[in-house]
């Protein structure tokens, strides 16, 4: 089976919008019910379902709660996600500062930096010199990073952290990493995401069909 990213991204999207309608009172729901929250087709919604294995009834729908567990099974949500960030300057201090991640499942574990001024062993999400890293994930069992460093120093940080353990990354330094075929690296590149957006406002106000056509 291939999965793709749009597949995982669409998952955790039919997550969000099943939380929703749970509030609103629903105990089913249908595919119907999630395209509209979502924005994608009914037909869409199945096909997700159907590359891996969620089944529900043309008539009865599907179980909220328990559509929720097998998604959050499916997403790594069934058990605490500990993870490490490395920089500590604006982005990864807003990460270890962002309150919203454990209400999902998420924990940010400790945040590393090579500037002995970040360094902050006694606060909520300790701030670990580089050299404690090895250690710190392999005393912890810790799988998955976030690199919030400078391009320049990125691909050594990204070795550093494979050699300690690290199996899936979350890089918001400008550059494409190299790394082995078994380490998951999903890049984020702000620029290039705000650059997007700066083109498709400015195509809409010209064209207000533009994203339409576009697809």
């Amino acid at each position: 089976m291939i999965t793709t990213k749009n597949a995982i991204i669409r998952l955790s999207r039919y997550k969000s919008a099943l939380a929703r309608l749970r509030n609103l009172g629903f105990v089913k729901v249908f595919s119907d019910n999630l395209a509209d929250a979502v924005g994608v087709t009914a037909a869409q919604v199945r096909k997700d379902f159907s590359m891996f294995a969620i089944t529900g009834h043309r008539r009865g729908g599907y179980q909220t709660d328990a559509l929720i567990e097998k998604l959050n099974s499916l997403l790594g949500k069934d058990s605490l996600q500990k993870v490490i960030v490395v920089g500590c300057g604006n982005i990864g201090s807003a990460l270890m500062k962002y309150k919203s991640f454990e209400q999902e499942g998420i924990k940010i574990a400790a945040g590393f930096d090579t500037s002995g001024s970040f360094v902050k062993k006694s606060s909520e999400v300790p701030i670990l010199s580089m050299d404690e890293l090895q250690s710190f994930v392999s005393k912890h069992k810790i799988h998955i990073g976030v690199i919030a460093v400078p391009e320049a120093v990125a691909q050594a940080v990204l070795d550093q952290m494979v050699a300690a353990g690290i199996k899936g990354v979350l890089n918001f330094a400008p550059i494409r990493l190299r790394a082995p075929e078994n380490i998951v690296i999903n890049n984020v590149n702000l620029v290039l995401e705000l650059e997007s957006v700066i083109y498709f406002t400015r195509a809409v106000e010209k064209n207000p069909q533009a994203l339409v056509e576009g697809g």
